[in-house]
């Protein structure tokens, strides 16, 4: 049997949902009262694996790093513990390597490396719905300053089914770390020249400033920004990516994020 955790989040819901149109035979954990299994990764008493064979691990990295690393160090001890057999991982991709919130991901990785378990490591690029949120235009011209640099963004559906074409077959798959970026790089000047639209950016001080103004937890603002220093240092664009061996016709980034940016534009 297959448990994904973090079912209620965007990345999970989508692989569960693609699984089971596959036809797999999986259960879904998260705090969500939905969830076929309630689970609290801050909770380890709440962490019922019994009868897990592949365990799909969604990163719970939306906090800082000592609170992820807790988390993530429970799971793979209580699965250890209670016998599941595999566990595959949604970690960042290896261009994310100077993101704020590149640590926790490599921590958890290592952990599972040295669990004694069987593990599959699906390192995802950043998704195009954020990078579309995060230049979404304001005042009728995108400002984020991501200066030039491409990322190679790629869809969330698409990651969510690079993750199903491995748990349909996770033995093929053990000891595999699959770097899953898009096929082609985009830009904050590509988004905004689809979307008509002037691409002015902010200077770095500027958008600390605005950032500051906003409703953010401490962590955020600091991984909002290491977003923009790699993505203006040239770090987040690669020529290569593992996508297409796990999803036969990837979905255009550009399209995708050019139509969050337009969604979430403000006046």
């Amino acid at each position: 049997m297959i448990l994904i955790t973090g079912s209620s989040g965007q990345l999970a819901s989508q692989i569960a949902h693609q699984a089971r149109h596959a036809g797999l035979d999986l259960r879904t954990a998260s705090r969500a009262p939905e969830a076929d299994r309630q689970m609290d990764f801050d909770h380890p008493e709440t962490l019922d694996f019994s009868g897990v064979d592949t365990l799909f691990l969604t990163s719970a990295g939306y906090a800082e790093d000592d609170v992820v690393m807790r988390r993530h160090g429970a799971v793979v001890e209580a699965a250890r513990a209670q016998g599941v057999g595999h566990v595959i991982y949604s970690s960042l991709h290896v261009s994310g390597v100077h993101l704020g919130f590149a640590l926790a991901h490599r921590w958890t990785e290592r952990a599972l490396q040295a669990s004694g378990m069987k593990w599959t490591i699906l390192r995802n690029g950043l998704y195009a719905e954020l990078v579309g949120a995060l230049v979404a235009p304001r005042g009728g011209k995108i400002t984020t300053p991501f200066g030039n640099g491409g990322i190679s963004a790629v869809a969330r559906n698409d990651l969510a089914a690079a993750a199903v074409s491995v748990l349909k077959a996770p033995d093929a798959h053990v000891g595999r770390s699959y770097e899953l970026a898009g096929t082609s790089a985009i830009s904050a000047a590509d988004i905004a020249g689809t979307l008509g639209v002037p691409y002015v950016p902010n200077t770095f001080e500027a958008e600390r400033e605005l950032l500051g103004q906003m409703p953010l937890l401490p962590f955020q603002s600091p991984m909002l920004m290491s977003i923009a220093s790699a993505a203006t240092a040239g770090y987040l664009a690669v020529e290569n990516t593992d996508l297409v061996k796990l999803v036969a016709e990837p979905q255009d980034a550009l399209t995708i994020a050019s139509a969050v940016a337009q969604a979430m534009a403000q006046p």
